[in-house]
């Protein structure tokens, strides 16, 4: 036990985790977003998603031109989430981690294997994006219900998504302040068109799209434009240090104990493509 604490490591990494209150309100499109204006403005952003979710990682990797990796706390451990997340982050300048279905949905009435409960592991702050539909002031009681629902979890401010107009965002804005003392991150208003249409499984995967790089641009503009850039910076580079296990990946193997270096071959088509990239590296 001792060795393995001597071993352990301080990660400074500026990082943000993405959340909604349900699936369907913009988490997708908003982080695709982000991630884009990030990399335009010179930054390296390494993506993640939470969850075994793998159209949603594959747009964050064209998006970011940069692997995303998934971070399942079903199928990992609390080190295993923390070393991967840890090496995929080293070389990039911010860590951006989208997160599943509502902010505090989880398998049972505690939240295991919740967006909660990983923006906790990670010590990120959260951004909560809220679909303000044909509502007001009740949605400052919706994110005030968030904050006291657990204390541990830092909500560090909001993103208005589907606004109607400047009196109903005022409102909104106004009773946020007041009653959540967090800061509203940006406000999108109802877009038309549907750049990024859905199917049963969610957003057709990017390998389908003809026009994949016409729909970041598209989200990159919408986030250029309704969000304010250098708040939404002053928060993610305020995630405080992150105490880290030593990396559990193992270093490749370039030969067999024979010498010889097999040749193994997998499909990768607009068909095959569901794999996780962890296990295509341990297989180079």
């Amino acid at each position: 036990m001792g060795t393995r604490y001597q071993q352990m490591k301080t990660l400074h990494k500026p990082r943000v985790v993405l959340a909604g209150l349900r699936g369907g309100s913009g988490k997708t499109i908003l982080t695709l977003g982000l991630i884009a204006a990030l990399r335009e403005t010179g930054h390296k952003v390494a993506p993640f998603k939470k969850g075994p979710d793998f159209i949603d990682a594959g747009w964050h990797t064209f998006a970011a031109d940069r692997q995303c990796y998934n971070l399942d706390s079903f199928l990992m451990t609390d080190d295993q989430i923390l070393s991967s997340f840890a090496a995929r982050s080293e070389e990039a300048d911010i860590s951006v981690i989208e997160g599943n279905r509502g902010l505090y949905d989880g398998l049972d009435i505690d939240g295991r294997c919740s967006t909660a409960e990983l923006a906790k592991r990670l010590e990120a702050p959260v951004v909560l994006i809220v679909d303000v539909s044909m509502a007001t002031r009740t949605i400052a009681a919706i994110v005030r219900g968030c904050q006291v629902f657990d204390p541990a979890l830092n909500i560090a401010g909001v993103i208005l998504n589907r606004a109607a107009g400047p009196r109903q965002v005022a409102l909104i804005k106004s009773a946020i302040e007041m009653y959540c003392k967090i800061p509203v991150l940006g406000v999108i208003p109802k877009l038309t068109g549907n750049i990024f249409p859905e199917r049963h499984m969610g957003l057709v995967p990017h390998q389908e799209r003809a026009q994949s790089e016409k729909a970041v641009r598209w989200a990159k503009n919408a986030v250029e434009q309704h969000l304010e850039m250098d708040a939404v910076l002053g928060l993610v580079r305020n995630a405080p240090p992150l105490t880290v296990p030593p990396s559990n990946i193992p270093p490749k193997e370039t030969s067999t104990a024979a010498g010889h270096s097999p040749r193994i071959g997998y499909i990768m088509d607009r068909s095959f493509w569901f794999y996780y990239p962890e296990n295509l590296e341990q297989l180079k």
